[in-house]
């Protein structure tokens, strides 16, 4: 890889990996009925997680945000490595969105004033998606 393709990729990692560790960081010790809560709406988009006790669920998602937010912010990490990670779960958090009820209107995807804080996660999916992308068809200098 160039350093000028590290250098292209570096806004939008830098910038969710730094949202993600963030947020991974401030659920490392959620209260049970925290927990709970954000498992609920986990299992709109996965019903799986609800298989797990509210805690390790929020254990859970606090080590991948972490461990996700880490991998986008080290430069070591290879772009279309941390690209995939973030089109994952962000593709998750926008699942999540479009399944949980009353946070989007009729139609089904735009949001309610309950959702637009969620709806605004389609951002990570674009920059996963578009790091993904890039990362795969960048010419391979040799």
């Amino acid at each position: 890889m160039s350093l000028s393709t590290a250098l292209r990729h570096a806004p939008p990692r830098l910038a969710a990996g730094a949202f993600i560790l963030n947020s991974g960081l401030g659920k490392r010790n959620l209260d049970a009925e925290s927990a709970a809560g954000l498992q609920a709406m986990a299992v709109n988009a996965v019903p799986q997680l609800g298989e797990l006790d509210p805690k390790d669920f929020a254990k859970l998602l606090s080590t991948s945000e972490i461990a996700l937010g880490t991998a986008l912010l080290l430069p070591i990490v290879p772009t279309w490595l941390a690209a995939l990670g973030l089109t994952g779960f962000s593709a998750g958090l926008v699942r999540m969105y479009l399944k949980t009820p009353g946070l989007t209107e009729a139609d089904g995807v735009r949001p309610t004033p309950d959702g637009l804080g969620m709806a605004k996660d389609v951002w990570l999916l674009g920059m996963g998606l578009g790091l993904l992308v890039d990362a795969m068809t960048a010419p391979s200098k040799g």
